[in-house]
């Protein structure tokens, strides 16, 4: 019989990373629960809704239907803008161009902000999106 090294007994495999704690009524972790919620108005207004107990689901999804408002009342006062500015003869045209210009980058802007607090969210972080934060965490704790 050929002769056997001892083998080193094989160590326990290596725990995985924690999960992350578990919203409280939608039994996502809460970072996905919080990022999902920052899509402005409709995922907001559904965790809102289903999320009863975890308040940083609840802050994102309050801040969220926020943002979604501000950024919703924006697209009607730009089009609005837009059928007074193409109103004005001469200029009209000219005016139209520059607020289409500004526009643009407004909604750049909306873009960029909700991009940020959705990785965020994710990341488990509570960031206050710049005026809408303190309002949504006064409604946030004003209803619980």
């Amino acid at each position: 019989m050929p002769d056997q090294e001892p083998t080193a007994p094989t160590p326990p495999p290596s725990p995985g990373p924690e999960p992350g704690p578990h919203s409280g009524t939608t039994g996502l972790p809460s970072n996905v629960a919080a990022a999902i919620a920052c899509i402005p108005l409709i995922g907001g207004i559904i965790f809102y809704i289903l999320e009863k107990r975890d308040g940083f689901v609840r802050f994102y999804a309050m801040q969220s239907i926020i943002f979604g408002c501000a950024w919703f009342l924006f697209n009607i006062v730009s089009a609005v803008v837009h059928v007074v500015f193409s109103a004005i003869p001469a200029i009209g045209g000219i005016l139209v161009f520059f607020w289409a210009i500004i526009a643009a980058l407004v909604h750049l802007a909306f873009l960029v902000i909700m991009i940020i607090t959705i990785v965020k969210a994710f990341t488990g972080v509570r960031w206050d999106i710049p005026y809408i934060g303190p309002i949504a965490r006064k409604q946030v704790e004003s209803a619980t």
